[in-house]
């Protein structure tokens, strides 16, 4: 066991442990796969445009005709979903809208700005410099091409996209069973009255909505009491990693370790050198993986991201993700770090010039909830590190 890990250190060994943990693939509807890591490509099943359609309102035209002055014949209609059944001869024209085909023979789409209708005639009002506002068969897609590639993390783009591929469902990893249990006699129910030295239970429903998102199946365990008895209850139950929060610094009654080792978890490492958080730790078990956050609701939300994040990603065969790279310009001064690596909540905009910058939140105490509203991304700051000036590079990890 590592007593102390860094965070490199720790990023590998969750990775390790949860590599292969979860096996087995899904087929899941559409909108189901929100989040979820693709196991199989997806292939487009038509092509999109299944057909050469107009981009613009106007008329289907030869553009051998498009000389001012040209009057033509109005011979058809060609609108979304009703195609023109002929085709446009010499000196003809077919009113089209957006998104219709293109008839046989035409070749040019004349804007109705360019044009002037009367009656079954339409007359060009203005030069056209060459063939236009046609969109290709195929443009954006062709059947049989690879839409979203085996291991993409599911958004919007890609349910969109699948859909537009004529694909109705997805094939997905299996999803993780992740399970969370808050620990505390202080800590109450959301809603519930308050007694004296009682707290709000406010990291549990956060942490299950971001399990949710980021693809895995989000089980409630319930408030466990400073007690052995309490914790080894609520952790039998069937989950892949079980996420505990709070009872896990040095006090009399952080009992949830030893809890976790008397089933059967052996500890991988004890705490992670990292400011908030320090006392996440991690252990491997049998039946699942144990990861547990600080009870500090600012350590316990920044560590989710930094750690639990990775371990779902790890449990559905995502590959450990790259060194920080992305930065941008802090907008203030920082201080010189100490000897843990930091991450400071922060609000990343880009400017009128297009450049990057990042504000870290006034207040980082470990206890605060409120700098999460508006935070976007986390600013790292390595271990040992020099103070920064406004207008320095410092590196981040968006949070969304």
């Amino acid at each position: 066991m590592i007593r102390m890990a860094s965070v490199e250190q720790a990023l590998a060994l969750i990775a390790e442990h949860g590599a292969r943990r979860v096996t087995g693939l899904e087929s899941v509807p559409l909108a189901a796969g929100m989040g979820r890591r693709l196991a199989e490509p997806v292939q487009a099943r038509v092509s999109q445009p299944p057909a050469a359609v107009s981009a613009m309102d106007g008329y289907a035209v030869r553009f051998a005709d498009m000389k001012p002055g040209t009057a033509l014949r109005v011979v058809g209609e060609s609108r979304a979903g009703a195609p023109f059944a002929g085709q446009v001869a010499p000196g003809e024209a077919a009113r089209i809208f957006t998104g219709a085909h293109i008839p046989p023979g035409a070749d040019h789409v004349l804007i109705q700005e360019d044009a002037r209708r009367e009656g079954e005639t339409v007359t060009v009002t203005c030069d056209q410099p060459q063939p236009a506002n046609i969109r290709r068969a195929g443009r954006d897609f062709r059947a049989g091409d690879t839409l979203v590639p085996a291991g993409h993390i599911v958004g919007e783009g890609a349910i969109s996209l699948a859909a537009a591929g004529n694909n109705a469902r997805l094939i997905v990893a299996k999803a993780p069973r992740i399970g969370v249990l808050a620990n505390g006699d202080e800590l109450v129910t959301a809603g519930e009255d308050l007694a004296p030295g009682q707290i709000v239970n406010s990291i549990q429903p956060a942490l299950l909505a971001l399990i949710r998102r980021w693809g895995a199946v989000a089980l409630d365990l319930g408030l466990s009491r400073d007690t052995e008895e309490d914790v080894r209850a609520r952790i039998a139950a069937p989950c892949d990693v079980i996420v505990s929060i709070g009872g896990a610094s040095v006090g009399d009654y952080d009992i949830v370790r030893s809890a976790f080792e008397a089933e059967g978890y052996a500890p991988v490492f004890a705490k992670v050198a990292v400011k908030p958080g320090k006392p996440t730790w991690f252990s491997s078990g049998k039946p699942a993986l144990a990861l547990g956050l600080p009870g500090n609701p600012a350590a316990a939300m920044v560590t989710a991201q930094l750690f639990l994040r990775p371990l779902i990603d790890a449990l559905t065969g995502g590959a450990p993700e790259a060194s920080h790279a992305a930065r941008a310009a802090s907008a203030s001064a920082l201080p010189a770090t100490g000897s843990r690596e930091e991450y400071l909540r922060a609000v990343l905009s880009i400017g009128a010039n297009g450049a990057a910058a990042i504000r870290a939140a006034e207040d980082q105490d470990s206890s605060l909830l409120s700098p999460f509203l508006s935070a976007n991304a986390l600013i790292r700051r390595p271990a040992n590190a020099s103070g920064v000036t406004a207008g320095d590079l410092v590196e981040f990890l968006p949070l969304r």
